[in-house]
């Protein structure tokens, strides 16, 4: 194996400007290949160590659905029961119809919210959830907040389109209903203390936030970069299963080095079956949806059970049907090859920056295989 380009490519990115990139590959639970390059403050030209936190954003749903197939695995939830039977808010939904509002035509299932189907959309400022969040001063949490967004119409009778959304904050709070569990307390006990992930949190502490990388954002107009701070939520109790979890690039990868290696650690704890990642990166989009999906240039996929996956080697570079995995806002990218075992995670933290999604992820993932062989 020579990841010898690989590593140029890496640094070849921080020679043009990114302030930081860190990659780790592993196979079958073995350390194949780290490299980090740039600085986690980049003003201060204080280089990556390799212990830097970062915010996840939408990295978050991979762990979000998750916990979701694993009760579906344990028989506690049905992937295409009625959400409505978990939060019965969910029981009365209405579609944007033109100028006007309708009932929804079809029931908002589980399956609906896992693929992006739901006819949700990621608008908060609605009248429920602000006067929500005027009566508890901010103090509302996951599942009261997701049932106050019940409220809003949809945008499309569930199973109609896809389109990107608050699917999985509600599918936290569903994780809540279904456990009596806080979001968080079921992710530390059934993933994160299991794969002994320390630094992965919604809420973290003085000393997570010292190893804090620094974070920017592009600008298109001239290309530059510049530092945009990390603002904590004021939201406290909000645990978003869509993008409110930060951690590290180790932790990341321990996570998912366990889902290709069939849901097992490397001393053989199982977080989640075989049957059931299969299951969980099996594409899900109807016609619609796929059109919409298609539109993103995520070469070779579609949309599964909350990640996307490979269903199309003919384009986009090397990597086998089935790949799977999520990005994040910040630029963060993961991937888990079932087949092969091969997992990667990729840290940057850089906002509003398109140009990793469409180019770098894609050359990274083709550079992994083509070290491999």
């Amino acid at each position: 194996m020579d990841f010898g380009k690989l590593t140029e490519y890496l640094d070849s990115l921080v020679n043009m400007g990114i302030p930081s990139v860190d990659l780790i590959v592993r196979k079958n639970h073995r350390l194949l290949y780290r490299h980090m390059a740039g600085y986690r403050d980049y003003e201060k030209k204080v280089p990556l160590r390799g212990d830097e936190v970062y915010r996840l954003y939408s990295c978050s749903k991979v762990f979000t659905t998750c916990a979701v197939m694993q009760l579906a695995e344990g028989g506690q939830i049905g992937l295409d029961d009625p959400v409505a039977e978990y939060l019965p808010a969910f029981a009365r939904l209405t579609v944007k119809d033109g100028d006007a509002v309708r009932p929804a035509r079809r029931p908002l299932l589980v399956r609906h919210l896992m693929s992006m189907q739901s006819g949700l959309d990621y608008n908060m400022d609605t009248p429920e959830v602000n006067q929500l969040l005027k009566d508890t001063r901010n103090q509302a949490g996951t599942r009261a907040l997701m049932e106050a967004k019940a409220a809003d119409p949809l945008c499309f009778d569930p199973g109609a389109s896809f389109q990107y959304s608050l699917s999985h904050d509600v599918l936290a709070a569903l994780v809540e209903a279904v456990t009596g569990q806080r979001f968080s307390e079921y992710l530390r006990e059934h993933i994160w203390s299991p794969l002994d992930l320390t630094t992965v949190t919604f809420s973290p502490d003085e000393a997570l936030k010292a190893r804090f990388c620094a974070q920017y954002r592009y600008h298109k107009d001239d290309g530059s970069f510049t530092p945009q701070p990390i603002v904590p939520d004021d939201t406290p109790n909000y645990e978003s299963g869509g993008g409110g979890l930060f951690g590290c690039a180790e932790d990341y990868s321990l996570f998912v080095d366990a889902l290709s290696c069939g849901g097992k650690t490397a001393d053989g704890f199982s977080i989640l079956s075989p049957q059931m990642i299969q299951l969980w990166s099996a594409n899900q989009l109807c016609p619609k949806g796929r059109e919409v999906f298609d539109s993103w240039r995520r070469l070779g996929y579609s949309y599964a059970l909350g990640v996307r996956t490979r269903v199309d080697t003919s384009v986009g570079g090397l990597g086998p049907v089935g790949e799977f995995g999520w990005d994040g806002a910040a630029c963060a990218w993961n991937m888990v090859d079932p087949h092969g075992h091969v997992s990667a995670f990729f840290a940057m933290h850089v906002l509003d920056y398109s140009f990793p999604f469409e180019v770098v992820h894609p050359t990274i993932r083709h550079m992994i295989y083509e070290a491999l062989g």
